[in-house]
């Protein structure tokens, strides 16, 4: 597979909040491992680098800067070194919000394996939901 020819999924849901109290909370690291197990149970904050244990290991999560657009974009470093780039959004829609996430599919990352993380981001992106909608 080349990068011309690399596969992406996009992952959304409506979430019933306004999108600055969604991107307030999912853009600040400490909250990743309530909504995120996909990316970690546990970080922690480390000379400036935010470090989750994940199911692959010790990953170091990157987010862009704070920004009134609603990105959230990220970079995970896994224990591979090899960086994974997540374009992430929280949008705006009346009163609510839509949060999408753009999955690609890395090359040496099988279908079925690109299924379970569709399903692992999908689930994430409920957790988000629930926990912004339940206060």
């Amino acid at each position: 597979m080349t990068t011309s020819d690399t596969e992406s999924r996009h992952l959304s849901i409506h979430v019933e909040r306004p999108a600055r109290e969604v991107y307030d909370y999912a853009s600040d690291p400490s909250h990743l491992p309530e909504w995120a197990a996909g990316l970690g149970r546990s970080i922690e904050e480390t000379d400036g680098r935010w470090i989750a244990d994940s199911p692959m290991g010790r990953v170091v999560v990157d987010f862009a800067p704070r920004n009134d657009y609603g990105v959230l974009d990220h970079h995970v470093t896994l224990p591979s070194g090899e960086t994974v780039y997540n374009p992430v959004r929280v949008i705006a829609d009346d009163t609510g919000c839509e949060v999408v996430f753009t999955l690609r599919r890395r090359p040496d990352v099988s279908a079925e394996e690109f299924r379970r993380d569709e399903a692992a981001v999908s689930a994430d992106l409920a957790t988000l939901k629930r926990i912004a909608e339940r206060d």
